[in-house]
Order: structure tokens, then C-alpha cells, then sequence
């Protein structure tokens, strides 16, 4: 729940189921109320934000936009028959007809939440997970930063701010299935006997072995899919879902595709440099180049931290005559610290523990 934290404006507070049932159920799973008051300087806004929800007893369905009319209406007659009670300071009347602006905004605001939300297709991370075969582990990042999962096959993940991903804690049968909700950049371990899919909303990505990056929150129209390295097939799982024939899409390096939640549309890129509203928000790790020729070690691992958003401790004495010439650029984390090792020595080995990799090294060969 920190995200919370970054919600300044009162459609992120209205926005959040959370915090919609604390207001009208009194349940309080997540701790609303002990974090109203450790953050006074939110008091404001939390207030504006419960006085809507309650304004509105907005039920289950989707409020109609006659019966947003009507709550508005309402809610204008309550106040100024409140204030013909009694002689009220003209600054107070300014006051009053702000606070009715305000909810006339919030009530307009949350009609079109809930209505623009429907024209977005139900296919949501809860729903695909819930059909998983096997029992499932979940990390979600609730920070301000990635977050590098590593995988039981070798396979890499960072997973983004804001972001949920569910995977068995190992896979079995033919196939390598996880679930995504909002964005991570995945590096697979190859294996063509046991393929990888993604499953995030209404597309399924498909590879072998390669790296790409997928971006599919539930509250936006598009979802993405951008190819570093390797081959990825594309499609849309509500083919299966509808009985309809929406085709896929395969994706080369340095393409990528764009899906319409609405019209299940499919809109390939074929050249990531011309499209600049991707190409300006790609990360350190598809930027950065992993071909590495007479290259000392220390800076090697110098570009896994800046890449991967990690910390690599290593005995930097020891290896500082050591060079390495080498390609990684289609291997997870995993595999390239192996190759990096294998290249030191007999003796050198690595540990992954959260976002800190520890190497020891006596030397290099």
C-alpha cells in the first residue's frame, strides 16, 4: 500500500477500492485510518475525498450518469437549505458554493471512472491467476524502484513500481507460465522444450528464450510489449475467451507492438528508434550493452548495477587485472554471472540475495 504515499489529488484517494470500502463498510484491511493520521498533511484531501464517497453511496454497479444528476442536485438543495437556517457571512456562502463545485467535480469525476472503466475489456490479473493449475507465488512491488525476481528456471525478472507478478515456485510440464499486472522487463532462460508465456490482461506473449519487456496495467486502454533481444510471438487470450480469431503478432529485436484493450487491435512497431513516445522511456537495461570485448571485469559488473538496479560486492583488488571479451546480451542475470565466474576460475562463485549479488574470486585464470 505505499503507493498511497504519491496520491496527492482527490482521484487517486477515489480511485482506490481500498480506500472506497473503509469509507463506506468501516472495513479497514489496509489501515486507512492509522495512516490518516500519521500523514495530517493529507487530512485535507483524505476528508474531500471520504465526503464524496459518502455523498455519493455509490453501490456496487455503476451509477448512472441521471442518477450522478440527482446526488448533485441533492446535494445543492441540503446545503442551501442549511444555510436559510440562518443569517451566514457572505465569505461563507463563497465557501459553501466551492464545496459544491468540489463534489459536483468529484461526482462527475467518479461517473466517468466508473463508465470509462467499462469500456475497458474484465480480463484482470485476479481473474487469469484464479485459473492457474498450479499453486502460485506472488511478489508485488510496493516501492519506488525495480525489483529483480529470480526464477526457478534461471529466468530474470524486474519488476516495476506498482506492479504484481505470480509464478510457481517451479515449473512443471510444458510450458512456463506467469502472471503480470502492470510492467516488468522478463530475460528468459532457453529452453524449446518447455516454452515461457506471459499472461497480462488480454495478451499472451509467448518465447523460448530471449528478453522483452511488457507493460499491462489494468486502469490503462494499451498494453505494450517491447523486444531487446530474441523472438516473441504476441497474441490476445480473448480469441479463446470470445471464439473469435484476433491472430498474433511476431516480434523481432528492436520491435514491438501495441494492443487496444477496446478494439483488440493489434498495432506492430517495427522500428522502436521511431517511436518516441517508447523509445524515450526504455530502462538502463535495454539501453545499456551487454557485448563486452577486452573489457576489465570491475566494469563489467558496473554495468549489471547500473542495468539491474543492484549492488555487486566483489573483491575488486583481487580481479583488477582481470579482462573478459564476451556477449551476454541473451542471457538472464543468472546465466551471465555464471559465465562471468566461469571465466575467473574454478574457485569463483556468486549469490543472489534481493537486490545484492555477492562474488568471491581468488583471481582469474
Amino acid at each position: 500500500m505505499q503507493q498511497r504515499d504519491r496520491y496527492k489529488s482527490i482521484e487517486d484517494f477515489l480511485a482506490d477500492d481500498s480506500f472506497k470500502a473503509w469509507v463506506l463498510t468501516g472495513s479497514d484491511p489496509d489501515h486507512w485510518e492509522a495512516w490518516s493520521v500519521e500523514h495530517p498533511q493529507r487530512a485535507a484531501v483524505v476528508e474531500d475525498a471520504r465526503n464524496l464517497w459518502l455523498a455519493m453511496q455509490v453501490p456496487d454497479t455503476r451509477p448512472t450518469q441521471e442518477e450522478t444528476a440527482v446526488a448533485l442536485q441533492n446535494t445543492w438543495q441540503k446545503i442551501w437549505q442549511a444555510e436559510d437556517v440562518a443569517v451566514v457571512p457572505h465569505w461563507r456562502r463563497w465557501r459553501s458554493a466551492a464545496a459544491v463545485l468540489l463534489v459536483g467535480c468529484g461526482l462527475s469525476m467518479a461517473w466517468y471512472l466508473y463508465n470509462d472503466s467499462s469500456a475497458t475489456p474484465g480480463i484482470t490479473y485476479t481473474d487469469l491467476v484464479k485459473e492457474a493449475t498450479d499453486p502460485m507465488l506472488e511478489r508485488t512491488n510496493e516501492t519506488d524502484r525495480p525489483q529483480l525476481i529470480t526464477l526457478s528456471d534461471g529466468s530474470s525478472v524486474l519488476l516495476q513500481p506498482e506492479s504484481r507478478l505470480s509464478f510457481p515456485a517451479k515449473f512443471s510440464g510444458s510450458k512456463r507460465t506467469v502472471y503480470l499486472s502492470g510492467e516488468a522487463f522478463f530475460e528468459i532462460s532457453k529452453n524449446p522444450e518447455q516454452p515461457f508465456l506471459v499472461y497480462a490482461n488480454e495478451l499472451v506473449t509467448k518465447v523460448v528464450g530471449t528478453s522483452f519487456r511488457v507493460k499491462a496495467f489494468s486502469n490503462q486502454r494499451d498494453i505494450e510489449v517491447v523486444v531487446r533481444t530474441g523472438k516473441v510471438n504476441v497474441s490476445s487470450s480473448q480469441g479463446s475467451i470470445s471464439g473469435s480469431d484476433k491472430g498474433d503478432v511476431l516480434l523481432l529485436p528492436n520491435q514491438g507492438v501495441r494492443f487496444s484493450r477496446e478494439s483488440l487491435a493489434f498495432e506492430k512497431i517495427n522500428d522502436l528508434t521511431q517511436e518516441k513516445q517508447i523509445s524515450q522511456k526504455l530502462s538502463n537495461i535495454e539501453r545499456l550493452s551487454f557485448e563486452f570485448s577486452d573489457v576489465p571485469v570491475a566494469q563489467i559488473f558496473r554495468t549489471i548495477e547500473q542495468a539491474y538496479l543492484v549492488e555487486v560486492d566483489f573483491p575488486e583488488e583481487k580481479l583488477k587485472n582481470c579482462y573478459l571479451t564476451t556477449s551476454l546480451s541473451d542471457e538472464p542475470l543468472p546465466e551471465k554471472l555464471k559465465i562471468i565466474c566461469s571465466s575467473l576460475g574454478p574457485n569463483a562463485q556468486y549469490v543472489i540475495e534481493g537486490d545484492k549479488i555477492t562474488v568471491s574470486a581468488v583471481g582469474c585464470r
